[in-house]
């Protein structure tokens, strides 16, 4: 019996191994630079033989997988690594090693999810934690309908300011989530929104669903973004090309309107002018000539003194304020009556006669008073 012992164990062994892999992910890098695919296992499931390896462009390798598995795929971009494992990469970063090993990616990134299940599986692509890369997934040796789904555009072309994530070169590599850009509970689903109806797509989600449609854009994107099938191979491509899996660029995303400011707890719509009503035009002239705006009214200037109003001026006689004018009509004061003219008597002035021979002396003239003076003493003298 001893000598049959090897033998049971080589069955027993090849037995469960052949039943045990009888799923596999084919991961295929379709992109014109070297990526490094990472797989991170769900709680409660098996890791995969490898969490984390090197794919040249061009490149596909199948992953084995047992049954029930569940967990995250994804492709992480600009990596250096040590022969030791050890480096970094610019996105999808999964603790700085070649072998995530239990790590999940640094967002943003897109994400594969799949939950194998005994009569069928669920699975989506997932922008909630942002983008880096163009990918979809489609199953192979199907049993029942299944969905092509995923991402082609490229976020990365029409990413919002706000949610860029810049790589060293200076290019944008990655779209972050409004989530993982703003922090909001509104944009997270979380706290005071951590339920559908009152977690409802942001403008920026919108934007990931727009260039995306079967993509998840944020948490409860449930209706169009899962799928369910039965397969034994799911096929995962990363930059995917229009209309089947052969190399080649991905799409633009659609064009989209400029993002609304932020005003502090969210993203706000600028008060529309006019009360929100539409702003009227300036009325026209009768000829079609716009007419000028109205000058507006200069309030006259403050007393000179103190701010305070100036005093009224003193009563012109008896100590009293002048009378009040008579009114004549309904109320309406009479206008003073106007002033008499001042005569102004001409200046004295010797009379002068003139004439063509010279100036004679008027008759009526009268003697200087020094001159009167000195003929009246003169008189008197001769009296004496």
């Amino acid at each position: 019996m001893m000598s049959w012992k090897p033998f049971l164990v080589s069955l027993l062994f090849s037995t469960f191994f052949s039943y045990s892999f009888e799923y596999s992910f084919i991961i295929t890098n379709n992109c014109p630079y070297t990526i490094w695919p990472g797989t991170l296992a769900g709680s409660g499931t098996p890791a995969l033989p490898t969490t984390g390896f090197q794919l040249n462009s061009g490149q596909s390798v199948s992953i084995p997988c047992t049954p029930k598995w569940s967990g995250r795929i994804w492709a992480r971009t600009g990596c250096t690594f040590g022969t030791n494992g050890v480096g970094s990469c610019q996105t999808g970063d999964c603790g700085g090693k070649l072998e995530c090993n239990g790590a999940g990616a640094a967002p943003p990134t897109s994400l594969f999810e799949i939950t194998l299940g005994d009569e069928k599986d669920f699975y989506d692509i997932s922008m909630v934690d942002g983008y880096n890369l163009p990918m979809i997934v489609f199953a192979q040796g199907v049993s029942g309908p299944c969905n092509t789904t995923g991402c082609i555009s490229d976020l990365n072309i029409g990413c919002p300011k706000e949610l860029q994530q810049i790589g060293t070169d200076g290019a944008v590599i990655g779209c972050k989530s409004a989530c993982l850009a703003f922090g909001l509970e509104q944009f997270c689903c979380s706290g005071a929104h951590s339920n559908p109806s009152t977690c409802q797509p942001s403008y920026y989600s919108k934007i990931f669903k727009r260039a995306c449609p079967t993509a998840y854009s944020y948490a409860y994107d449930d209706a169009t973004s899962t799928f369910t099938c039965k397969s034994e191979a799911y096929h995962i491509v990363f930059c995917p090309k229009t209309g089947n899996n052969a190399a080649g660029p991905p799409l633009p995303p659609p064009p989209l309107l400029p993002p609304p400011p932020l005003n502090g707890g969210g993203v706000v719509m600028p008060p529309p002018p006019n009360g929100g009503g539409v702003v009227m035009p300036p009325p026209l002239n009768g000829g079609g000539v716009v007419m000028p705006p109205p000058v507006p009214h200069t309030p006259p200037p403050p007393p000179a003194f103190g701010g305070a109003v100036a005093p009224p001026p003193p009563p012109l006689f008896g100590g009293e304020g002048a009378p009040p004018p008579p009114l004549f009509g309904p109320g309406v004061a009479m206008p003073p009556p106007p002033a008499p003219p001042t005569v102004i008597p001409p200046p004295y002035e010797e009379s002068k006669s003139y004439k063509s021979g010279g100036m004679v002396s008027s008759s009526k003239k009268s003697l200087p008073f020094p001159t009167l003076v000195a003929i009246l003493m003169f008189s008197l003298f001769l009296r004496i």
